[in-house]
C-alpha cells in the first residue's frame, strides 16, 4: 500500500471513532483539516458563560459556577446575617432565626456559609449542628473536611477543639449522626493520652492522688468547647450519655454552671450548682463571682441577688462571700437603684469583718451617679472616712468624671468646692475634666474661668492643659486666642504629641496662617525625627483612603 492510500486509510479511521479526548464533534467534511488538540474551543451556542467560582480553603471543593446566581448568593446572605445576629444569643435563638428562614438546604449552601464563617469557628461550628438536624439534608464527608478544618485552623483552635475534630471525624468515617458511648470514650481516652499527658505528670511529680480516670480530662475539654459555642444542651446531654461509665469532677460541673449562666438561665444553672454540692463537690469562689458577674453584665440583678444569697446560705460552709464578690454585688444594685440594699450590704460586710476597700466604694459612687443619686453618692463619702478611708483626689475626680460626662456643670463645681473644703486640692486632671466638659457644653467663657482658677489656686497647667484649650478656643472661632496659646507652648519649649500637633497642623492650614505652621514646624522638628513624621504622616493618608474606600 503506498503512502497516499494509507494516508486515506488513516484518515477514514478518525473519522468512523474519534478519539475521546479530542472533545470535538465529528464534522461531516472528511477532507477538512481541524487541529487534533484536547483543548478545542466550543461551539458559540455550547459556550459555558465564565463566571468567578469561590474556592473553599479546602482543596478538595470548588463551588460550581452555576451556583453563583442571585438566588444562591441571596440566601447565602440571609443565613449568614441571622449566624451573625445571633452571636451573643444562645444557639436556641439561632436556631429560631435559622428555621424561620426556611431556607432548603444543599450541600454548596452549607459550603459556602462555613467559608463565610471560617473565622468565627463557634459559630460556625453552631450552624454546622443546626444543618445536620434538617430535614431532607445530610452532611457529606466533604463538608465535615470543612468544619474539622475550621475547628482546627490554628494552634488554639486544635487545643481547644482537639476532641470535637475526633468525634467529627468518627462521624464522617462511619457515617452516623451520633457517637457510641464506647466510641466516644475510646476517642477521649485517645486524646488525653496525646494531648493532656502533662495533667498526669504534674500529679505524678508532686505525689498527687488522681481520683478521676484521664478520659475525665478530655471530657472536660469537649464540654467546654461545647458551652463556649453556645450550646449548653448539647454539652448537658453528652455527659449526660457518658456519667453512667465517667464520673465527672468538679471542673466537670463548673463548665456546666458556666455555660448556662453564658445562656442567661439561671434557673438550670443553679440546678447544676445543687447537683454539685450533692456529689460533694465544691465550688471555689471564682465560681460565685464569675456567675454573679455574668449575671449581673447581663442585666439579671435579682438572680444574681439571688445566687448570692445561696452562696450566703448553702455555700457558707463551702465558700462563704468575699470582698469581691460583695463589691460586684453592691454595684450591681446600685446601677439599678437599689439603694437601701446597697448599704444593707455594707453593714453586713462590716458585720462578717469583711471591710469595703477603696475600690468597691469607687465603684459604688460611680454607679450612684449613673443613676443619678447624688445625696447617695455624698453619703458613701461620708462612710468612707468613718471606714477610715478619707476620701482623696482619685476618689474625686472619679465621681467628678461621671458628673462631667453627664455635663452636670452646678454639681461638679459643688463637688469642687467640697474637695477644697476637705483639704483636698483639685489636680491638673479635675481642672481638664471641667474644660472639656464646658467646652462641650458651648461655653468656652466657663472653660476660661477654670483657666484663670488654675492660676489663682497655683496648679501648673500640663501639656494636656494646652492642647485642651486650644482646641476649645478653635472650634468656638476664637483663632487669635488659640494662636496666642501655640505661642505661649512654642516659648516655654513644650512638647505636643504628635496626634495633637497634626490636627493643629490642619486647623492652621484650614485658616491660612502659613507664618504660625512655620513656626509650630521648627518647634516641634527638635522633638521628631524628620523620618519617622513622614512615614506616621503617610500612614495615616492610607488609613484615610482605605476608609472612604470601604
Amino acid at each position: 500500500m503506498n503512502l497516499p492510500s494509507r494516508l486515506r486509510h488513516l484518515r477514514r479511521l478518525l473519522a468512523a471513532a474519534p478519539l475521546p479526548t479530542l472533545g470535538a464533534t465529528h464534522s461531516p467534511n472528511p477532507t477538512s483539516s481541524r487541529p487534533l488538540h484536547p483543548t478545542r474551543t466550543l461551539p458559540p451556542r455550547f459556550r459555558v458563560p465564565v463566571l468567578p467560582a469561590r474556592r473553599l480553603f479546602s482543596e478538595h471543593a470548588i463551588l460550581p459556577t452555576h451556583l453563583q446566581e442571585e438566588r444562591f448568593a441571596a440566601i447565602s446572605d440571609r443565613i449568614y446575617e441571622a449566624v451573625i445576629k445571633t452571636e451573643a444569643e444562645p444557639s436556641e435563638v439561632t436556631e429560631a432565626a435559622l428555621d424561620a428562614l426556611g431556607a432548603e438546604l444543599t450541600t454548596p449552601l452549607v459550603a459556602d456559609v462555613l467559608h463565610r464563617l471560617r473565622y468565627e469557628e463557634k459559630l460556625a461550628f453552631r450552624f454546622f449542628a443546626w444543618a445536620s438536624h434538617q430535614d431532607g439534608y445530610s452532611h457529606e464527608p466533604a463538608t465535615y473536611n470543612d468544619i474539622i478544618d475550621i475547628l482546627s485552623g490554628t494552634r488554639y483552635k486544635s487545643r481547644q477543639f482537639g476532641v470535637l475534630c475526633g468525634v467529627l471525624d468518627h462521624m464522617k468515617r462511619h457515617g452516623t449522626r451520633s457517637v457510641p458511648v464506647d466510641d466516644l470514650l475510646a476517642i477521649l481516652r485517645a486524646y488525653t493520652e496525646k494531648h493532656l499527658t502533662h495533667m498526669r505528670k504534674l500529679a505524678k511529680k508532686r505525689r498527687v492522688r488522681m481520683r478521676t480516670p484521664p478520659e475525665t480530662d478530655a471530657l472536660n475539654v469537649l464540654l467546654d468547647a461545647f458551652c463556649k459555642c453556645g450550646m449548653v444542651k448539647e454539652a448537658e446531654a453528652v455527659f449526660g450519655r457518658v456519667r453512667r461509665k465517667l464520673l465527672g469532677n468538679a471542673e466537670t460541673y463548673s463548665i456546666l454552671f458556666f455555660g448556662w449562666c453564658r445562656a442567661r438561665d439561671p434557673k438550670k444553672a443553679m440546678k447544676v450548682l445543687e447537683e454539685m454540692i450533692q456529689m460533694k463537690h465544691t465550688p471555689e469562689s471564682f465560681t460565685y463571682i464569675a456567675a454573679i458577674d455574668s449575671f449581673c453584665s447581663a442585666g439579671l440583678v435579682s438572680e444574681a441577688r439571688e445566687l448570692f444569697e445561696f452562696m450566703r446560705t448553702e455555700g457558707s460552709t463551702i465558700s462563704s462571700p468575699t470582698a469581691k464578690v460583695y463589691s460586684i454585688m453592691i454595684v450591681a444594685l446600685a446601677k439599678v437603684d437599689r439603694m437601701e440594699e446597697c448599704f444593707e450590704l455594707i453593714a453586713d460586710m462590716r458585720s462578717c469583718g469583711c471591710m469595703p476597700d477603696v475600690s468597691t466604694y469607687k465603684d459604688l459612687i460611680e454607679g450612684m451617679c449613673l443613676v443619678g443619686k447624688l445625696d447617695a453618692a455624698y453619703r458613701v463619702l461620708e462612710e468612707m472616712g468613718k471606714a477610715g478611708f478619707p476620701p482623696d483626689i482619685v476618689t474625686y475626680n472619679c465621681f467628678l468624671k461621671v458628673l462631667c460626662s453627664l455635663r452636670k456643670a452646678d454639681d461638679a463645681l459643688e463637688l469642687c468646692e467640697r474637695m477644697i473644703e476637705a483639704h483636698c486640692e483639685p489636680s491638673v486632671h479635675t481642672y481638664n475634666m471641667l474644660m472639656v466638659m464646658f467646652f462641650e457644653m458651648g461655653e468656652a467663657h466657663r472653660a476660661l474661668d477654670i483657666w484663670l482658677e488654675m492660676d489663682r489656686r497655683g496648679c501648673k497647667r500640663a501639656i494636656d492643659t494646652y492642647e485642651i484649650m486650644i482646641d476649645g478656643l478653635f472650634d468656638c472661632g476664637k483663632t487669635e486666642e488659640a494662636n496666642a496659646l501655640l505661642d505661649e507652648v512654642i516659648n516655654r519649649d513644650m512638647k505636643l504629641s504628635y496626634k495633637k500637633f497634626d490636627a493643629i497642623m490642619l486647623r492652621l492650614s484650614a485658616v491660612g496662617n502659613l507664618g504660625a505652621i512655620h513656626r509650630l514646624s521648627e518647634h516641634m522638628r527638635r522633638f521628631y525625627n524628620v523620618a519617622m513624621s513622614r512615614r506616621f504622616a503617610i500612614t495615616q493618608k492610607k488609613k484615610s483612603i482605605g476608609l472612604r474606600r470601604k
